[in-house]
Order: C-alpha cells, then sequence, then structure tokens
C-alpha cells in the first residue's frame, strides 16, 4: 500500500509539471496569432509539429530502455547502462545537429522559411539538446527524484515563456523608447525567430542545469548492451514515431496537399491556432493518463472482479467528463475565441471535431490496458500504424478538396478506427466487460444538449443563452449524479437523491 500512495504522489508530481507546462505554453497562443500573420504562424505550426517527430526518432527508445536494462538481472551495474546510452544519444544529436548546420538551407526551404535559415538551426540545436537530455530526465526518475524533474522541467518553460515576452513584447518597446538598450542585438524583423531563439536558450539552460546528473560516474560504452538496447528499443521507435505522426502529420503535409489560391501557410495557421483552442481535451486526456497507468497497474495485482469493474469505471468517468468538457467549450466558444485573434475565426469550425477526435484517442487509451497488461505490446504498434495508415489516406482525399478541415475530419476518423480496432480485438484477447449502454447513454445525451444548447435555443440574447447552457451542463451533472448515486454533500445532496 505505502508503494502505490508513493507511486500515485510521484505521478501526482510528474504529471503536475506536464499538464502546467502545456498550459503555460498554450498561453502563448494569444500572443502568437495577435502579433504574427496566419502565414507566420502557419510556419511556426509546421516547424513545431516536425520538431515533434524529429525529438521521437532521435530518442529512439532510449528512455523506455534504460529503464528496462538498468533493471535487469544480467546488467547489475545501472549506471553502465546510463552512461553507455548516454553516449548513443550525444553522438546521434551531434550528428543531427551537424547535418542541419550542412544543410541549413535547403531545410529551411522544406519547412518554408527560405531566407531564414537560423530559423532551422536554432530548432536543430533545441531538438538535439532535448533529445540529449531526456535521459537525464529518464535518470531522476529512475532515481525517484521527482521534485527535481518538475522543477527542472518548469524552469525550462518559464525561461522559454519569459524569453518569449521578453523579445516579442519588451524589446519593441524598448526600441521605440530606449533604443540604446536593445538596438544592438534586437531586430524587429526577425519576427517569429525569436520564437525559436527562445526555445534553443530555454534547452541550453536546461542542458546546465542537469550538469549534476552528467558527473560523478565512470562513463563507459558498451558495445554488447548497446546492441541488446537498441534491439529492444527499435520497436518501440516504430511505435512512438507512428503515435506523433498520427497527431502531427496533418500539419507537415498539409502545405504539400494544398492547392488554394490564399496560400497554404495562411491556411495551415489558421487550422494550428484553432486547434489550440480544442487542447483543452488533449490536457484533460493526458491529464487521465498519467494516473490511470499507475492505477491499473496497481489494479493488476488484485484478485477476483473488483478489478474488471474498476477498469469498467474508469473508462465510463473518462467518457462522463469528456463529454462536460466538451459541451463546455462548445456552449461557451463565443468566449473562448478570443483566445486567439479575429483573424483566426474562419476556422473555428475544426474545434468540435478535433475534440471528439481526442475522445476517441482517450477511449482507445482506455482499451489500450489489456495489451499492456498481458505483455502484447506489439498490438499497440498495430493500431497505431492502421491509424497512420488512416491518417495519411483521408489527408491526402481530403485535404485537397476541404483544406484544413481534411484535416480535422483524418484526425476524427484515425482516432475513431484505433478505438474501435482496439475494441474489437480486446474483446477476443481479453475482454473487459464495460457498461456501453450506460457510456452511450451519455453520450448521446450530451449530444442532444450540445444540439439543444447551440441550434434549438437561440434566443438572440448572448447572456440568456449562456444561463440557459450553464442549466443543460448543470442537468447534465445532476443526471449522472442521480443514475450513478454518487453522494454530495448537504442540500445537493437531498436534491439529486429525490428526497
Amino acid at each position: 500500500m505505502a508503494g502505490i500512495k508513493s507511486l500515485a504522489k510521484d505521478t501526482a508530481i510528474y504529471g503536475l509539471s506536464s499538464i502546467v507546462g502545456r498550459f503555460l505554453n498554450w498561453c502563448l497562443v494569444p500572443l502568437y496569432t495577435i502579433l504574427f500573420s496566419q502565414a507566420e504562424y502557419g510556419v511556426v505550426t509546421l516547424v513545431y509539429a516536425v520538431v515533434a517527430l524529429a525529438l521521437i526518432i532521435l530518442t529512439y527508445g532510449m528512455e523506455t530502455g534504460f529503464f528496462r536494462f538498468a533493471n535487469h538481472d544480467r546488467w547489475s551495474d545501472p549506471m553502465e547502462v546510463y552512461s553507455t546510452a548516454l553516449l548513443s544519444l550525444a553522438v546521434s544529436s551531434t550528428v543531427f545537429f551537424v547535418g542541419v548546420c550542412l544543410l541549413s538551407e535547403p531545410v529551411s526551404a522544406l519547412l518554408h522559411c527560405s531566407g531564414h535559415p537560423s530559423y532551422a538551426l536554432l530548432m536543430a540545436l533545441a531538438v538535439a539538446l532535448d533529445a540529449f537530455t531526456a535521459l537525464p530526465f529518464s535518470y531522476l526518475r529512475f532515481r525517484k527524484r521527482p521534485v527535481r524533474f518538475a522543477m527542472l522541467r518548469l524552469v525550462n518553460i518559464g525561461v522559454n515563456i519569459g524569453l518569449n515576452l521578453f523579445f516579442l513584447l519588451l524589446c519593441p518597446v524598448l526600441l521605440e523608447h530606449c533604443a540604446p538598450l536593445v538596438a544592438w542585438f534586437y531586430d524587429p524583423s526577425y519576427a517569429i525567430g525569436y520564437i525559436f531563439l527562445s526555445n534553443a536558450i530555454a534547452s541550453a539552460l536546461t542542458a546546465v542545469m542537469l550538469l549534476p546528473e552528467l558527473r560523478g560516474f565512470r562513463y563507459r560504452f558498451n558495445p554488447r548492451l548497446w546492441r541488446e538496447m537498441m534491439v529492444y528499443s527499435l520497436p518501440l521507435l516504430v511505435l512512438g514515431v507512428a503515435g506523433i505522426m498520427n497527431q502531427t502529420v496533418d500539419k507537415i503535409i498539409f502545405p504539400l496537399l494544398y492547392s488554394g489560391s490564399d496560400g497554404a501557410m495562411t491556411q495551415l495557421g489558421i487550422y494550428g491556432a484553432n486547434y489550440k483552442i480544442a487542447i483543452v481535451m488533449v490536457m484533460f486526456t493526458q491529464a487521465f493518463r498519467f494516473a490511470y497507468e499507475p492505477f491499473i497497474f496497481a489494479q493488476n495485482k488484485e484478485k477476483g472482479a473488483g478489478k474488471e469493474r474498476a477498469y469498467s469505471e474508469a473508462m465510463k468517468y473518462f467518457v462522463v467528463f469528456a463529454m462536460l468538457i466538451f459541451m463546455g467549450v462548445m456552449f461557451y466558444l463565443d468566449i473562448l475565441k478570443y483566445f486567439i485573434s479575429p483573424r483566426y475565426f474562419s476556422g473555428l469550425k475544426v474545434v468540435p471535431v478535433i475534440m471528439i477526435a481526442e475522445v476517441f484517442f482517450g477511449v482507445f487509451f482506455n482499451l489500450s490496458l489489456w495489451y499492456k497488461l498481458t505483455d502484447k505490446t506489439v498490438w499497440g504498434m498495430y493500431f497505431s500504424l492502421l491509424g497512420l495508415a488512416v491518417t495519411l489516406g483521408l489527408n491526402a482525399a481530403l485535404v485537397p478538396r476541404w483544406g484544413y478541415m481534411g484535416c480535422a475530419w483524418a484526425a476524427f476518423g484515425c482516432y475513431g478506427v484505433m478505438m474501435v480496432s482496439s475494441y474489437v480485438v480486446g474483446r477476443r484477447k481479453n475482454p473487459v466487460h464495460y457498461p456501453l449502454k450506460r457510456i452511450s447513454a451519455y453520450v448521446v445525451l450530451a449530444m442532444l444538449m450540445y444540439v439543444v444548447g447551440l441550434y434549438v435555443i437561440d434566443t438572440q440574447v448572448m447572456w440568456v443563452d449562456y444561463i440557459v447552457r450553464a442549466f443543460l451542463l448543470a442537468v447534465y451533472c445532476m443526471i449522472v449524479v442521480r443514475v450513478e448515486k454518487l453522494p454530495l454533500p448537504g442540500p445537493l445532496g437531498r436534491i439529486t437523491s429525490g428526497r
């Protein structure tokens, strides 16, 4: 019991740092959409999509490989495993950065920032540093030091955000009123380059702060150990690449597929900005994931039917809360849309599609317990590759016709297919009896309220509509509480219980 409590506490710290970090970075989006054109923000969207993919490739599953072999009976010295993996990542990250330096012009052209090769160089530096420091962060987790892990993550994010605000907001003011202070290093025409510069500086500072995790032991490279780690880790690389491409490939290939007169990067910028509104669901799903994995592995140790009931209840409540978030965002999208500049409002139609797609992904993650608990993780790779095939096929078919809406529907189709295929296979391999009728009833109820709140009841008076929608949300919550017989204190408990 003490071990599970410790695991839960560590998970909360790791999860909090990740979710807070994602939220803080999310808060930069309004600044970007106000300061930069749709085409410029399209470049930012494309670059960060490529960065996410490059990070997965450059770590090539070594983080998980380190955990596996550092705890392996055959390798009694975890530091030998650590130093072998660390040297491997150091070499591959250096080769990557040098390669981008030598090919900076064609790389910047591929990223649609020709004339600014420094953009590619800065992000290559940040990616190389982040790939290398991924292992020291894993080492902190191995040594059970979640507080230092979270502190370093949050410092990295704080520095990145602080530098963004400095370069994009403070420097223009200083240039206007006190030019000598900043004129020697600040160039207004560098524009989005300061986003990449801030990221590179933050990554470099993080690497410096991780120096204690890079000293105090003898560096050794064990070729035999390295080969075994690579054999173990490379399938994870396939899984990781397929998974991240399901999230980013639409943004990477969009400029190749779209040929409209309004410009691919402009449309990509609009799509990327509105995608950020839907990231509320992504943050909820990620928070759930951090809590769910330790939960299912702890429950798997239990005997009897209780653990299956715990799995099915977790799925049910995930869907309940996901649909509540969906309705909340859609009911108040007229307010939330000001999270981005009005220049990007034409893309708001992607928000409901992307949010439902993320619900599908959350359900898929819930369903993934069957292959994780039975050590058949190869099925995770199969589902991810299937999703990638659907993503590529639908993007190729829909983007030339529908533009960025094709990307949104491709995500919907990808996660939907992954969800259904995992459920169908899981029913045969390791069946869990989920309360499908009740879950479906909650989904139908939420969809009906969504339609009523947005399309049936429309008084044309904004504040009245908002009150009606708040009432619908309250009714949804009360129905869930009543049906599930959830205890509430005081008058609320008496109301929902019918007394």
